[in-house]
């Protein structure tokens, strides 16, 4: 517990920092129209392959005894290849909506 302690007194610009980030991020995306969501989200979930690249390069660095690196690390990987591959299905979704139906 007092290692927690220390290390957030040693890095609370970093906490100030990630708390406003939150805000920020809540107040932008809220003035979004939802017309905008879809292609919105579509392209930021495809920048989460820089998720995973920075997941892959922590596990590499991690030592084989680390364990909770590795977990998060693997945990990295999952998650920012589902909201790659979610963002990349959306985006196909919102395209099908625009071609033109085949004539009977």
């Amino acid at each position: 517990m007092n290692d927690l302690i220390t290390f957030l007194g040693e890095h609370i610009q970093m906490l100030y920092i990630l708390i406003l980030s939150v805000f920020v991020g809540i107040e932008v995306i809220g003035k979004v129209p939802s017309v905008l969501h879809t292609p919105l989200m579509s392209g930021a979930n495809a920048i989460h392959g820089v998720v995973i690249v920075g997941a892959i390069i922590v596990m590499l660095h991690a030592d084989a005894n680390d364990t909770l690196s590795l977990i998060l690390g693997f945990v990295g990987i999952v998650l920012g290849t589902l909201n790659v591959v979610g963002g990349f299905v959306v985006t196909d979704r919102m395209l099908e909506m625009f071609k033109k139906k085949p004539k009977k």
